[in-house]
């Protein structure tokens, strides 16, 4: 049998994507025959239909649904997936990736996968299948077949929201270890020293707060409680989760949240039972929205240019679709405390 084509080895352009010839090679039979085992799946035998079948599987290969019906290549259509828009930490990133690409002659087609990797998977067969122009992820934590699926199909691919030295093509984000680090020094250096943390059930998240957890550990301070609330996240979720933490350690004198939106319900919760803020208790946020500052307390939180990563994200993209070379394919944009009245 005829060696896998290598997705890995391929042009990251659109005439590098795996075709329905590269598929019958892997298989062993003829172009047509392929197609009609992809299409008419009855007018093939069992054994040809299971032959296709694996090399589908180890190509990658998605099916072009717009072929034959195009006269140019190019869609002028970016696809974004995010893991949600019920809460407020993406919209930024998305309004910025929105209107980049429209100065550039481009639109934006939205995407919602959820926290599971089966909804991304489902979601990227449909989006690959209409082959955009570019395809822009939120994080770098996607399944063997996805992953497959995205090399195999030769579109541009920007992930987001994270890092690592080895993205699936090109990447712009920052450290989520690297902001759990600065956090815990930040809060030690204000003298905390019980330390606990709300936390969305997501892997960047988790991330995030293993890494101050470790810091925490490394500084000396005693073990911090990490209680982690189901993803999206809600004002609701951090009021139940402080109560929850002071039950267990009524000592907890900083928690550092996941996002705005659960300090803002750790804020609501800790009024409610009349604690000070910050005199006896600290709290920092992850996003600053636009609503942190005019909290009261303003809220001390970790501040992401999230509109940076949406621009540079569309020129990416846009580089990529008209030919123009990308030199530096991973960016990291960084984060900053943002030092206000809760901590």
């Amino acid at each position: 049998m005829n060696a896998e084509p290598s997705p890995a080895r391929r042009s990251r352009r659109g005439s590098g994507a795996v075709t329905l010839h590269d598929v019958a090679r892997l298989a062993g039979v003829a172009p047509i025959t392929a197609s009609r085992a992809l299409n008419t799946p009855a007018q093939v035998s069992p054994e040809v239909l299971r032959k296709v079948t694996e090399a589908v599987a180890r190509t990658g290969y998605v099916r072009n649904v717009l072929a034959g019906g195009l006269a140019s290549t190019r869609s002028r259509l970016v696809a974004a997936v995010v893991p949600t828009i019920a809460g407020p930490v993406f919209l930024q990133t998305v309004q910025s990736l929105t209107e980049a690409l429209a100065e550039a002659g481009y639109q934006l087609m939205l995407g919602q996968s959820g926290y599971a990797e089966s909804r991304e998977d489902a979601l990227l067969e449909a989006i690959i299948g209409r082959r955009p122009d570019g395809i822009v992820l939120t994080g770098i934590l996607h399944s063997a077949d996805g992953r497959r699926r995205l090399l195999a199909a030769g579109i541009p691919v920007v992930e987001t929201w994270d890092l690592t030295p080895t993205p699936l093509d090109m990447l712009v984000g920052f450290s989520h270890a690297e902001v759990g680090r600065a956090v815990a020094a930040f809060l030690q250096a204000k003298g905390r020293r019980r330390l606990a943390v709300v936390a969305g059930d997501d892997e960047r998240s988790k991330r995030r707060h293993d890494a101050f957890r470790e810091a925490a550990r490394a500084a000396g301070l005693p073990e911090v409680r990490i209680l982690y609330v189901p993803a999206p996240t809600t004002l609701r979720s951090g009021r139940r989760a402080l109560g929850e933490l002071l039950a267990a350690d009524p000592a907890i004198d900083a928690v550092f949240c996941s996002s705005d939106l659960l300090a803002l319900g750790v804020l609501t919760e800790a009024h409610a039972r009349g604690l000070a803020v910050p005199r006896q208790l600290a709290v920092v946020g992850f996003g600053d929205l636009e609503f942190a500052a005019d909290l009261q307390p303003a809220l001390s939180t970790v501040r992401i240019d999230s509109a940076a990563i949406g621009r540079q994200a569309a020129r990416f993209i846009v580089d990529r679709a008209e030919g123009r070379p990308v030199t530096e394919r991973v960016i990291d944009i960084g984060f900053s405390i943002v030092d206000r009245d809760s901590a």
